[in-house]
């Protein structure tokens, strides 16, 4: 069970990492950091089995954390999307004039 959980879990790692750096679309972005999150509950979850329940704590703060930036992250991209109708990270230049 052990051995096949952390394995797992950098596959996952692996995928948000490169979801993040090779597309320019703002919501597989912010679906790779959700998928890194996830890779770290899955390991909290089985780690906890072997060393006590504070893992499981960890989980819900990541969770949390994890809901409110999605929440956040989806306002924020709907709200550019308004604005210049496109989520294309390439086509958005906010802090240029």
């Amino acid at each position: 069970m052990l051995a096949g959980a952390p394995a797992c879990s950098a596959a996952l790692c692996i995928i948000g990492v490169f979801g993040v750096l090779i597309h320019r679309n703002a919501i597989i972005i912010v679906r790779g950091v959700e998928l890194r999150l996830t890779a770290v509950n899955l390991t909290f979850v089985a780690f906890s089995r072997f060393y006590g329940t504070a893992g499981q704590v960890f989980v819900i703060f990541v969770m949390t954390v994890s809901a409110a930036e999605a929440a956040v992250g989806l306002a924020i991209i709907i709200s550019i999307f308004r604005h210049r109708r496109t989520i294309n990270l390439k086509d958005i230049n906010l802090l240029r004039g």
